[in-house]
């Protein structure tokens, strides 16, 4: 069997960012995938995020295509799209249509602000989205400006691995109720979900309002990330005490007292600044020979070079090369029905994949531009 999603037919309206991350991990997962894309669209090889599934190239404002559209999506599981709202509506696309032509369709939606509220028609990006739900406020170094997590938090955690799941949630209802509906994926409301555990901190007043002065913020001598001999990096997160201990240990600070109490807030600032003098004292591959692979809670910090390269990922196939590009393999490891091998970006093979699904001839040459 190839994959879990084996069977599960999905349309994707191509969009930017994470419309076509979750779409790929339906297709990693073996769903077949045909992706909409605008007339002269152009996919190029590293172009991960379209990688394993079918293109069809459709001039979507065209008279009759709408309509075509529609007998496909008559016989899909699930639609994406992650265009502005009211967009889908105005091509003849909208839930209501879709729904009509076919009442178990799971409808994924995936936008920044969300369906509906003040900002919902407003542009923007990744950055915004986790700005107002607090997350973007508790990244970054005390006393500095808010570092951008690159488009991890907003884009693919809070917005399309979100979708995703309420994609298979409404899947798994429709089974009983025979009837689909609309999963509406703000990456507002993601960003905010993903905070769940820092509210329930800030809440019960173990957490402050201050970034950089917490546990897990940087703000702990025993959870950052610190420069070595080499100007390489190495990071520790040595957060329960027998993981501590092995940490001082290994760093050869066992016998001194200054890092007796771990806990003690007040003391992280002058513990960090002599926790960094402790790693500059080696490169970073000496410090991997002494901390890697034991309970100290240390890795090497890698880079984009690196990573593909390390043992633990290599031993595990984390990264795939497909044609010549380099790129993360499909994740989570199934134990019977393993992942689909990543394939190049988008085929031009919709019409195909239409045929297969049982779409009349008529209906698929308008979309062939016919």
């Amino acid at each position: 069997m190839a994959g879990p999603l084996q069977g599960l037919r999905v349309i994707e309206m191509a969009g930017i960012g994470p419309g076509p991350f979750c779409a790929m991990l339906f297709a990693d997962m073996g769903a077949e995938v045909i992706r909409i894309e605008r007339p002269g669209t152009r996919t190029a090889p590293h172009d991960i995020l379209a990688r394993g599934r079918s293109t069809l190239q459709v001039d979507l404002r065209a008279e009759g295509a709408a309509q075509s559209v529609l007998d496909a999506i008559a016989r899909a599981d699930v639609l994406i799209e992650g265009f502005r709202p009211g967009v889908m509506e105005r091509l003849g696309l909208g839930p209501a249509e879709c729904h009509a032509r076919n009442p178990r369709l799971v409808y994924g939606r995936m936008t920044g602000w969300g369906q509906h509220g003040p900002l919902a028609h407003a542009a923007g990006h990744d950055i915004n989205y986790i700005a107002i739900s607090g997350a973007l406020h508790a990244i970054g170094r005390a006393g500095e400006p808010p570092v951008p997590p690159l488009n991890y938090v907003g884009d693919f955690g809070g917005g399309a691995m979100l979708l995703a799941f309420g994609i298979l949630a409404a899947l798994h209802e429709a089974k009983g109720s025979g009837q689909g509906q609309v999963v509406d994926a703000a990456m507002t409301d993601g960003a905010a979900l993903l905070s769940s555990m820092m509210y329930g901190f800030r809440s019960a007043g173990q957490w402050s309002n201050q970034r950089g002065e917490n546990m897990l913020d940087g703000g702990a001598h025993f959870y950052d990330t610190y420069a070595c001999a080499d100007g390489r990096y190495v990071a520790v997160g040595a957060i329960e005490p027998q993981f501590y201990a092995l940490l001082r240990e290994r760093c050869g600070i066992a016998d001194d007292t200054a890092f007796d109490a771990q806990m003690d807030a007040d003391r992280w600032p002058m513990l960090k600044l002599r926790m960094a003098d402790v790693f500059r004292t080696r490169t970073r591959d000496e410090w991997c020979v002494l901390l890697e692979g034991s309970d100290a809670c240390f890795a090497p910090v890698l880079d984009w070079d690196e990573a593909p390269e390390h043992p633990h990922n290599v031993a595990r196939g984390t990264f795939a090369n497909v044609g010549g590009v380099v790129q993360p393999a499909p994740a989570p490891r199934f134990s019977r029905t393993a992942s689909v091998v990543p394939q190049p970006a988008a085929r031009d093979d919709g019409p195909t994949v239409l045929r297969r699904w049982g779409v009349a001839a008529e209906a698929i040459a308008p979309l062939c531009g016919a």
